[in-house]
């Protein structure tokens, strides 16, 4: 099961990988494709659901941006010693796809029950190949086989997390076809997201200001309003929802008057957006602490942090 001890061996070669990928430097192809077999067996035993325990930081969209990744250790420490969860979307639009991606698989293998990662939008074949991440792989590697074996890997996540009986943690949001987790925990996984039903909706869907269910300007999901979010948690036994998957200024965004948040944990998106990022650090009590940080730019990469301003016609 999860708690299963490595062999000093085995700890030892994941001590290893998890150091040469903390100096931003790519595991060898046959590295990857080891480690992911290994997360796999991992993963399949989880449920669609799967149950986390306190304390543990909630970790939003990372995008490839691999040195903001490192900065929410320092933050809040490594794993043993901190517990993860990462809400999804790895992959795509940074520069360190590959690095970011295969420091949360590896840290997942060497610690399976202090690290649980989960799928976003982004963990897909389709959407990888148009917004970076296959690119990526092919200069980092000379061939598409790190992606391949990394997407296949992408089907095992599970789709979203409970902390505690109390907080339900998807990428981005609710569906109408699902009411409670247990049927959440009934879909089929193992598979590339779909275009529509269940399992798109969890990766994809956005809370509103309006009520009910409404069309999704993103072309997949819906939107949900505070009748819905509030809902859905009465009936779960759920006192909010932590969800990352959209861009949000100051890196969290509370809505449906406290019943959801999003954290979105890559800060200054894309190199320019000029956001904030946030982390949700909850204790053994499962009292939250929302924290917030800047952008992290590697030294000598020539990447000039934006400066956050208010545009005028805000003021």
């Amino acid at each position: 099961m999860l708690d299963k001890t490595l062999t000093q061996h085995e700890a030892a070669i994941r001590d290893a990988q998890v150091g040469q990928l903390a100096e931003c430097k790519v595991l060898s192809e046959d590295e990857v494709v080891e480690l992911a077999n290994k997360c796999k067996e991992l993963l399949q035993q989880e449920a669609n659901v799967t149950h986390v325990h306190a304390p543990v930081v909630v970790v939003g969209d990372t995008h490839g941006q691999f040195h903001d990744l490192m900065e929410i250790f320092k933050i809040t420490g490594a794993a043993p010693d901190t517990n993860y969860l990462f809400l999804g979307d790895y992959v795509d639009r940074g520069y360190y796809s590959v690095e970011t991606v295969c420091m949360v698989i590896a840290l997942k293998v060497r610690y399976p029950s202090r690290v649980v990662m989960i799928r976003g939008n982004h963990e897909s074949r389709q959407i990888t190949q148009v917004y970076g991440f296959y690119e990526e792989c092919l200069r980092k590697y000379g061939s598409a086989k790190v992606w391949q074996i990394l997407t296949d890997l992408f089907d095992y996540l599970p789709l979203a997390a409970v902390i505690e009986n109390q907080l339900f943690c998807p990428h981005a949001g609710l569906s109408p076809s699902m009411d409670t987790l247990d049927q959440i925990n009934q879909i089929h996984r193992f598979e590339e997201v779909p275009h529509e039903g269940p399992m798109c909706d969890l990766l994809w869907s956005d809370p509103d200001d309006r009520m009910g269910w409404g069309i999704s300007p993103r072309g997949a999901g819906y939107t949900y309003g505070q009748d819905i979010s509030e809902h859905f948690n009465h009936i779960n036994g759920l006192k909010f929802i932590i969800r990352a998957h959209q861009l949000v200024s100051e890196g969290f965004l509370w809505q449906h008057e406290g019943a959801v948040v999003t954290v979105f944990s890559a800060p200054n998106y894309c190199y320019r957006c000029g956001n904030k990022a946030a982390i949700v650090d909850i204790d053994e009590n499962m009292v939250h602490q929302i924290i917030q940080f800047d952008h992290a730019p590697p030294k000598g990469a020539g990447i000039t942090e934006v400066k956050r301003s208010v545009p005028d016609y805000f003021l």
